[in-house]
């Protein structure tokens, strides 16, 4: 068959079909209907995922980032508002519950790893910035918190294995918070020797803590606080007013030092252990009385014969 009749062939064909389509598109109304719907439906799928995947996902990250910066900053302005003496420690408590819906409401595991993973340093850091005295049952109670935040965090097991390391690492603070140093030197070691996470800044860390931490088992004892000096009461001026016109001053001098014995007239002993005679005291001798001037006599006076 030539290719020009195969050509008429197939527009013929084309014709037909166009001629026919309102017929065919009546008769199969309802399957038509559907196939839309199920295309439409896929295309709203599509864009609602485009829309999660990166209007809200960066959402998330700006988020994410903001309450990780905090963290870091809080205990700054906490430990310079101890050094006057002001316990702010409390501001911690908030991160510390914005974490943890971010974290419950994240379907990103790495994100959310991440949030339970700062969660648990701040419940660590608001613990050591109080300024009042913790009882035992205290730190247990605000460790536990911790212990649960990196072990969330690890069970939403991240694809990133920095984020792994660092919570099985916190795990480790944690049981050396509580005194556990041989539970604390295992987890420590199995994050140290783990070869998934090489080059991370957890294992260096941990390689680390098991260096020092036999340092921290000594129990350290400080002695206690010299007295302070008694300091001599210093005069005090007492201004009274008097009867007469003039106020009256009264001065309460500072209490007299007893004045050091006299020094016999026996030798006494230099520095040197050589003997030095006493100064004697020597009476000066009267002054001369002056001398009488000499008398002339007087060529004016009469002569006695």
């Amino acid at each position: 068959m030539r290719s020009d009749h195969r050509h008429e062939l197939k527009t013929n064909e084309l014709a037909t079909w166009i001629a026919n389509f309102p017929q065919w598109a009546d008769k199969n109304r309802t399957s038509l209907m559907a196939a839309a719907a199920v295309i439409l439906v896929a295309l709203l799928v599509y864009f609602v995922s485009f829309y999660r995947k990166n209007v809200v996902s960066v959402g998330n990250q700006t988020r994410l980032t903001t309450l990780v910066a905090e963290v870091p900053q809080q205990m700054s302005r906490i430990a310079s508002a101890s050094m006057q003496g002001q316990d702010e420690s409390y501001l911690l408590v908030k991160t510390e519950q914005d974490l943890e819906d971010f974290a419950r409401k994240s379907s990103n595991n790495n994100m959310a790893a991440l949030a339970l993973i700062q969660r648990g340093a701040a419940a660590r850091a608001e613990l050591h910035y109080r300024l009042s005295e913790i009882s035992q049952d205290e730190l247990v109670k605000q460790v536990a918190k911790a212990q649960a935040s990196y072990q969330q965090a690890l069970d939403r097991k991240p694809s990133l294995p920095s984020l792994a390391a660092a919570a099985q690492y916190g795990l480790g603070l944690c049981e050396e918070e509580l005194g556990s140093f041989d539970k604390a030197a295992e987890i420590y070691r199995e994050v140290a020797q783990k070869p998934d996470y090489a080059g991370t800044t957890a294992q260096a860390a941990a390689a680390y803590r098991l260096k020092i931490m036999p340092d921290y088992k000594t129990i350290v004892a400080f002695q206690p606080a010299p007295p302070k000096p008694v300091q001599a009461p210093v005069p005090t001026i007492q201004v009274q007013p008097g009867a007469a016109s003039a106020p009256t001053v009264t001065v309460t001098p500072q209490p007299a030092t007893p004045a050091p014995a006299p020094a016999s007239d026996a030798a006494k002993t230099n520095a040197a252990g050589a003997a030095t005679p006493a100064p004697q005291t020597q009476t000066p001798a009267p002054a001369p009385a002056p001398a009488a001037a000499p008398s002339k006599s007087d060529t004016n006076a009469p002569k006695s014969n």
